[in-house]
């Protein structure tokens, strides 16, 4: 009958290497769990800061056609909203701001029916880290809406 001698450590000679397999499976978890939170709180900022410039830019949309219609159609319930003034106004802002130099890549797109004006940004993101099947450049957009009512 054989018998397993125990190395220095008291653990039988099988048994040695085990915790540096668990180790390294931990570390790997550990690094991947790192780079999804980083890369989930640069989306998320990269949202925020587009979301503030499209609700700009949809406000300055709804002031620039609330002044012209208040000046050449008179005031009703809601001023009414032209699509192309509406798509200048919004130029003109995200121009004015320097929009295209803090999000390369930025594309927008103004829906303005008759009461209302709807902006929706969108810019690539560069990932600080790379996560295996995440694409590298994700669009991040943001939509903003406003309502010009005229009240009493």
């Amino acid at each position: 009958m054989s018998r397993v001698r125990p190395v220095p450590s008291g653990r039988p000679a099988g048994e040695c290497g085990q915790t540096s397999l668990l180790i390294v499976g931990f570390a790997v978890v550990a690094a991947l769990m790192v780079a999804v939170v980083v890369d989930a709180s640069a989306a998320y900022l990269h949202r925020q800061g587009l979301s503030s410039l499209a609700d700009g830019a949809a406000l300055a949309a709804a002031d620039g056609v609330q002044g012209e219609q208040v000046y050449t159609g008179g005031l009703g319930e809601r001023a009414r909203i032209d699509p192309v003034a509406a798509e200048q106004y919004v130029a003109d802002y995200l121009g004015a701001l320097g929009a295209t130099g803090s999000y390369p890549g930025l594309s927008y797109e103004v829906s303005a029916r008759a009461d209302r004006v709807v902006v929706r940004v969108g810019a690539p993101l560069d990932l600080p880290l790379s996560v295996p099947g995440v694409a590298r450049r994700p669009l991040v957009t943001a939509t903003a809406a406003s309502v010009v009512i005229i009240g009493d």
